[in-house]
């Protein structure tokens, strides 16, 4: 049973912390699935993962849609992980269902912290999973940093 983790974005846009959680991921040998709820903000999104990290650290990934989506490392869309992935990171109030949070490694819940409906749907995104039993985990960056504020075991 994977962990949900909610990353409070209060100074980063998704496109930071996916560029830095998602090569963590790769390293673990997990693939990747970015879910969103908006094509036009998930353009958007693989827009600004090409400008991340220069040609240090170029994170491989691709819009859902084309050819060869089972055999991208990242993969940015609308449906299911269709490339085997073991990290669903979910941007722009996307939500997972139990089995599928049950099946991953990982679940990233990144939401806009200045946005009060972001705010609120993630706030009831971890009283559901919470209460469906989900090991999860609440990261801020208010300080600067991203630190750990809370943390609710699986049962």
């Amino acid at each position: 049973m994977g962990t949900v983790m909610f990353f409070h974005l209060i100074q980063s846009a998704p496109a930071d912390t996916l560029a830095i959680n998602a090569p963590r991921a790769l390293g673990q040998g997990w693939r990747v699935m970015v879910r969103g709820t908006d094509p036009a903000a998930l353009d958007l999104l693989d827009q600004a993962l090409w400008l991340k990290g220069g040609d240090d650290s170029f994170l491989p990934h691709g819009l859902e849609g084309g050819p060869q989506d089972a055999d991208q490392p990242v993969l940015l869309g609308l449906g299911a992980p269709v490339n085997g992935a073991k990290v669903l990171a979910l941007v722009d109030g996307a939500e997972a269902t139990d089995a599928e949070i049950a099946a991953l490694e990982r679940v990233w819940v990144l939401f806009d912290g200045n946005d009060d409906a972001r705010l609120q749907a993630a706030r009831g995104q971890w009283k559901a999973m919470t209460a469906a039993g989900h090991a999860a985990q609440y990261w801020s960056e208010e300080s600067g940093r991203w630190e750990k504020k809370a943390e609710s075991a699986a049962r």
